[in-house]
């Protein structure tokens, strides 16, 4: 068994503007960086094996803030936000309304979810080969966390496209 704490990236200056990142490497608001240091309190008493993040600082220095050196951060590709290609950098509102499109058909000049779920695949595998009967700590992006919904919860692309994100302190998820 895997126990999986997922925990969204805090928040960026891209995020205060209400624009969409993607793959741009935005840096945390002094709000996002209070909100590292808000994880890090949450999870004071928690033991993590390791943490995992994205390698979009957004989400590493979210781990740094928050954990310091008390727990091997890995950095992991396969952990990014969804390529909106020629979207990037449009406000969120549009990126929200066009992913339930961007299923299957990629954003212009960038990926979709599918594609985006290819790279997740790859990592829960790896966690499962290497990673059994750990706790481990998963920071990233609503991409992430659409992949860890649709592999370990077998929710549909379909329906996580669609629903209204709400944040919340962590996410569980387990793999058996």
């Amino acid at each position: 068994m895997i126990k999986i704490i997922f925990e969204g990236h805090s928040t960026t200056l891209d995020n205060e503007a209400k624009i969409a990142s993607g793959y741009n490497d935005i840096a945390l608001s002094p709000l996002g960086m209070q909100q590292a240091k808000d994880m890090g309190e949450r999870h004071k008493d928690d033991h993590f094996d390791v943490i995992f993040c994205s390698d979009l600082q957004r989400a590493y220095k979210s781990a740094e803030i928050a954990f310091g050196n008390k727990f091997p951060i890995i950095k992991d590709a396969r952990l990014r936000e969804c390529d909106y290609g020629d979207l990037t950098g449009h406000p969120s509102e549009e990126i929200d309304n066009e992913r339930p499109n961007r299923i299957e058909i990629p954003f212009p000049n960038g990926e979709s979810y599918t594609q985006t779920n290819i790279r997740m695949k790859s990592f829960i595998d790896d966690l499962k080969k290497n990673y059994n009967n750990k706790k481990v700590m998963v920071i990233g992006h609503r991409a992430t966390q659409y992949g860890l919904d649709h592999f370990i919860n077998g929710e549909s692309l379909e329906s996580l496209t669609t629903a209204k994100f709400k944040w919340q302190p962590g996410w569980v998820y387990q793999i058996d």
